[in-house]
């Protein structure tokens, strides 16, 4: 699993990065120019970014938007009020928030928070899920609701057709989703199979599956 940190402060990334070592592969990065680069490049368990931040864009804005486009779920690290940092990202909400000044616990809580999510979905998407009990959400689009508690609670199959489109409708509230078969196109882009993506609240883009795909969905608690 890998973290984005995108910080402009240069002590305050590198000592960010040297904590979050102990539980993830860091990538460090000074500037808004460097994050996008990086999101183009690679999938990121979590993006933590600083709100104001150097580079083209509207700082960390700019990430949030990125991230959210390619289902990647992304925290906000600010000194603003709560009131300021609404009105900088209406209408988008943020995942997480780490108040600034912040201790490194708390911090250390948040990422372990999204990296564990990301190891449940994993860990679930490698058992089978059963043949009855499907329903039709969508044309091509069949979904399998998982009833328990504990670590099972909020599990969803999600089975797509060759051909589907699917925008989520399923979901309610912020999820982790692992794709195990198959192939999805995001925003233009074909991802295989296996593949981790985040859904966040509020509006959600549209998934194709040409060759059809399996993925399971697990609600993040809390």
């Amino acid at each position: 699993m890998k973290v984005l940190v995108a910080e402009d402060d240069a002590s305050l990334r590198e000592g960010m990065s040297d904590v979050l070592m102990e539980l993830a592969e860091v990538r460090p990065v000074d500037s808004v120019d460097a994050a996008l680069k990086a999101l183009q490049q690679e999938r990121f368990a979590l993006v933590l970014t600083d709100l104001r931040l150097a580079g083209k864009g509207q700082g960390g804005r700019s990430i949030l938007e990125a991230a959210r486009r390619k289902l990647l779920p992304a925290a906000i690290v600010s000194a603003a009020t709560p009131e300021d940092l609404q009105r900088a990202l209406q209408p988008i909400e943020p995942d997480a928030l780490l108040a600034k000044p912040f201790q490194l616990e708390d911090m250390m809580a948040l990422v372990e928070r999204f990296l564990g999510l990301c190891g449940d979905v994993e860990r679930l998407s490698k058992e089978r899920p059963p043949e009855s009990g499907w329903v039709e959400e969508a044309a091509g689009v069949q979904i399998l609701r998982v009833p328990g508690g504990g670590s099972n609670q909020g599990l969803t199959w999600i089975r797509l057709q060759p051909g589907a489109s699917y925008s989520w409708s399923h979901h309610r509230g912020r999820a982790g989703v692992w794709v195990v078969e198959g192939s999805l196109e995001v925003e233009g882009e074909r991802r295989e199979a296996p593949l981790y993506l985040f859904l966040s609240s509020g509006d959600l883009p549209t998934v194709k599956a040409a060759q059809g795909c399996l993925a399971v969905s697990l609600a993040m608690k809390g």
